[in-house]
Formats: structure tokens, C-alpha cells, sequence
């Protein structure tokens, strides 16, 4: 059939996972919504501590702070939907509404792949080029590295996007996932899809691997400088302020990396793993990021100590 802006597809229905019985759906549904709760609160309390405190406004806090709002956009993108799948038996999307989905999916994944690799370059300065830090990681440098990363994301998205969305969908309009993607919209189109899933891929692994590889580099010469510190306090003084953007690398990268090896190399999961596996990576880092950021970093730990104690002092006052 002829690629053209043809689709009987009014609507597309998100099954969510397909093995799950309907006993669970409320459960499920409860156990999203904490999630998505746990999410917005923990991001709000640093947003709002953000911006109250100046000492936090440096360039790594404007890094984690995109970062926030990236995880935010991301989940606020996927969960009401498939909350509502579970809760209200309603995963009905329009057209419109899956690719404007697929869109930010895609889009606010490669941004938060980008300011992490920002975040890498931001901690290689200030190991390696202790002295010259300042001067090379000013607020407007890093900012300009930020809006870049913006900008930059939106290259790929648009590209699949504008190449998927005229494709004719005129049969199946259930996507077996938990919101929509590329390809589990493509999947269902009437037409070969290889010829636009191996430039999304190719897009993918751009985005995926590129900011890996800045993130290696970046923590490979952090490694080297490290070791040549003569003592050991010293070493794990440097491991220490770096360990938070470990933890998140460590989130937000592998379980990507895994799948996609796993999707190319021939090792075949369930769809409902598979799926349990994706939501666990797309999900967890907005959740557990703030948690990392307020009890991993000291700057953040004595701020949020110091405005325990008002509060405390405030209660005893009025009381």
C-alpha cells in the first residue's frame, strides 16, 4: 500500500501489559499513581529549594535542575494515561494525542541523555582543571550547554514524528505498550516499516550512545586524575562528590543499554517483562533522582538540615 496522509485509525487504545489480569488493575493503578506522586513532590522540594536558596544556583544545581524538570515533563507525559488505563478501564488516545506523546517521549528522553552527559563534562572540569573551573563552567557557559541540549533534542523526535504520523494506519489501533512510541505506533502501520524504523533507530542509538560516550571519556580521566591523588582521603573525597551522577548514569543508562543490546543481539523476553523493564527505567530515575540529589549531596543535606531546625525552632516558638 502507498505511504499516504490515508488512516481509518480515528483512535489509538493503549493496552498497557497484556498478561496483567483485571484483579490488579487497581492495584497497579494505585502503585502508578504513588509513583507520579512520589515524583512531583520530591522534584517540587528541590525545584522550590532551588530557587529559594542562592548558594544552589552554580552551574551542577542548573544542570540537576533541567534535569528535574525533564523527569517531571517525562512522567507527567506517560503516567495520567495509563493511570487512567488501569483506574478508569479508559486507555483511549486520539491520533493526535499518541503522536504528540511519541513526540515528547522521545524528546524529553534524548534532552535528559544530553544534560547528563553535560553533568559528566561539568564534573571532568572540576577534577581535572580544578583551577581552571571557574572560569570554564561560569553560569552562562553552562547554561548555553543546556539550552543546546534543548535545542539539540529536538532533532530526532521531529524527524520520526514527521515521518510517521502520514503513514497509513488502517487496521489494528491497539498498542501493546504503556504509552506511545515509535515503534509500537509503526508496528501497526499498513506499510513496510523498516524503511522508517532503522533511521529511528540509527536516531536512538545517536543520542543514547553519544552521550555515553561523552559520560566515559568524561569519568575515564576523572579515573586517571583520581588515582594519581596521593592520598587516600583525597581519592575518596573526589569519588564522594562525583558518586550522585554515578547513581544516575548508572539509572538512567543501562537498563537502556540493556534492552537495546538485548533488542539486537537475539535475547527474547516476554512482552510483559519487557515492559515491567521499560516502565522500571522510564519511571524509577524521575522518582529516585530527588532522593539522590538532597541525601547524596552535602551542600543540599546541610540546607535541608538547616531548614528543619527553623522549622522545628518555629513549632517550639509557637507552641
Amino acid at each position: 500500500m502507498p505511504v499516504g496522509n490515508i488512516s481509518f485509525v480515528q483512535h489509538f487504545v493503549i493496552v498497557g501489559f497484556p498478561g496483567l489480569q483485571p484483579n490488579y488493575y487497581a492495584f497497579v493503578s494505585a502503585l502508578l499513581f504513588f509513583v507520579y506522586a512520589c515524583t512531583l513532590a520530591g522534584n517540587a522540594i528541590f525545584f522550590i529549594l532551588f530557587v529559594m536558596t542562592k548558594s544552589l544556583q552554580k552551574p551542577v544545581y542548573y544542570c540537576i535542575i533541567n534535569l528535574v524538570v525533564c523527569d517531571v515533563l517525562f512522567s507527567t507525559t506517560i503516567l495520567p494515561k495509563i493511570i487512567s488505563r488501569y483506574w478508569f478501564q479508559d486507555g483511549t488516545i486520539s491520533f493526535l494525542g499518541c503522536f504528540v506523546q511519541m513526540f515528547f517521549v522521545h524528546y524529553l528522553g534524548g534532552v535528559g541523555s544530553f544534560v547528563v552527559a553535560v553533568m559528566a563534562i561539568d564534573r571532568y572540569a572540576a577534577v581535572c582543571y580544578p583551577l581552571q573551573y571557574h572560569s570554564l563552567m561560569t553560569n552562562q557557559n553552562v547554561l548555553n550547554l543546556i539550552l543546546g541540549c534543548w535545542i539539540l533534542g529536538l532533532v530526532g523526535p521531529l524527524m520520526i514524528v514527521i515521518r510517521a504520523y502520514p503513514l497509513p494506519y488502517c487496521a489494528e489501533n491497539t498498542i501493546i505498550h504503556c504509552y506511545c512510541d515509535h515503534v509500537s505506533i509503526t508496528t501497526l502501520a499498513c506499510t513496510d516499516r523498516s524503511l522508517y524504523s532503522i533511521p529511528a533507530l540509527i536516531s536512538a542509538l545517536v543520542v543514547l550512545l553519544g552521550s555515553l560516550a561523552v559520560i566515559i571519556y568524561s569519568y575515564g580521566s576523572i579515573f586517571v586524575a583520581v588515582m594519581r591523588i596521593s592520598s587516600t582521603q583525597g581519592r575518596m573525597k573526589t569519588f564522594s562528590t562525583c558518586s550522585p551522577h554515578l547513581i544516575i548514569i548508572a539509572l538512567f543508562f543501562l537498563p537502556r543499554c540493556f534492552i537495546y543490546l538485548s533488542s539486537n543481539t537475539g535475547i527474547k523476553f516476554s512482552t510483559d517483562l519487557r515492559l515491567v523493564i521499560v516502565m522500571m527505567y522510564s519511571l524509577l530515575p524521575p522518582m529516585i533522582n530527588p532522593l539522590i540529589y538532597c541525601l547524596r549531596t552535602d551542600e543540599v543535606k546541610k540546607i535541608l538540615r538547616s531548614q528543619f531546625q527553623k522549622r522545628k525552632i518555629a513549632m517550639s516558638l509557637h507552641f
